[in-house]
């Protein structure tokens, strides 16, 4: 499982069978003697962070990042992490960042929040039940059931802009080298020989999700239906600030910005970046991410 919560070598050959891929990507020989020899032990997992001093008493929300992206609050670099991120914040609801992984996670995947005050024995809250629990907090709106058209272009986030994002960040070996291996396999380890090993996992986890809903990857095609997907929210945006007129920023709008400001942030280090060419075709979208940049 990729760390997007969902199943995710440079260039793909335009026509790949499935067969062909998993023996590409299968564990190398020597590595999988050794864990032969030694196998990997299973571990419940991590217990849940204590509650420490009294400046760490406020929510508490796990996210992918590093030390000093928490400090300083920086969007996370994964995007179901900075969907939820950005629309607490969206809506007014203080937390803290705390660096994490998904092997903390009660889920097996991030974000999870501990809330400052009690919820059933402080039991973490999953993302599945953010939304739920920032209404009960701030008593604002679900989205979902004032207007009709968000579970239709939420679906392209879901699906067209995801799949896109999948090859481009864990499938181009150039990214992969610079941006994935950087954020996601490094600092879960010094050791070289799991390092490869979470490297090689990381991108079959990314080939089989594509291969879910085709025989092979085709490059152009995602690029295509990126393309499309993006060229649709711009026209449901139109010359309004946020998504389906609203006057403030809300959980559609932090699933598009979650996608945008990764793919234009220069900090990601991109080495090739086709989503950032056609996402800039768009000039509301970019605006529209630019302001949102403001709560961070």
């Amino acid at each position: 499982m990729t760390p997007e919560g969902r199943d995710t070598s440079g260039q793909a050959p335009g026509y790949v069978s499935i067969s062909r891929a998993r023996d590409y990507f299968a564990v190398p020989a020597p590595i999988k003697r050794i864990f032969d020899r030694f196998p990997l032990v299973t571990y419940s997992s991590n217990d849940l962070p204590q509650r420490g001093a009294s400046n760490r008493t406020g929510n508490r929300l796990f996210v992918f990042t590093d030390a000093a992206g928490a400090k300083s609050h920086k969007p996370s670099f994964n995007p179901q992490c900075l969907k939820w991120q950005a629309y607490l914040r969206f809506v007014g609801i203080d937390f803290d960042i705390v660096p994490s992984n998904n092997h903390a996670s009660p889920t097996g995947a991030l974000p999870f929040l501990l809330p400052a005050l009690p919820v059933n024995n402080n039991a973490p809250i999953p993302s599945s039940k953010l939304q739920k629990w920032a209404i009960e907090q701030v008593h604002c709106e679900e989205e979902q059931q004032l207007n009709l058209r968000f579970e239709v272009y939420a679906s392209l986030l879901d699906h067209r802009i995801r799949n896109a994002w999948l090859y481009t960040l864990y499938l181009d070996n150039e990214n992969f080298s610079t941006v994935a291996r950087r954020l996601y396999v490094d600092p879960s380890t010094s050791n070289s020989l799991v390092r490869a090993t979470l490297a090689v996992q990381l991108q079959q986890a990314a080939r089989e999700e594509l291969l879910k809903t085709s025989q092979y990857i085709d490059v152009s095609a995602l690029e295509a239906e990126a393309d499309d997907a993006f060229e649709a929210l711009s026209t449901l945006l139109g010359n309004n600030e946020h998504f389906f007129e609203r006057s403030s920023p809300g959980l559609f709008d932090a699933s598009v910005f979650s996608y945008t400001h990764l793919i234009l942030d220069k900090g990601m280090g991109w080495k090739r970046n086709r989503l950032a060419e056609l996402l800039q075709k768009h000039e509301n979208l970019v605006q529209h991410r630019e302001r949102l940049l403001k709560y961070f």
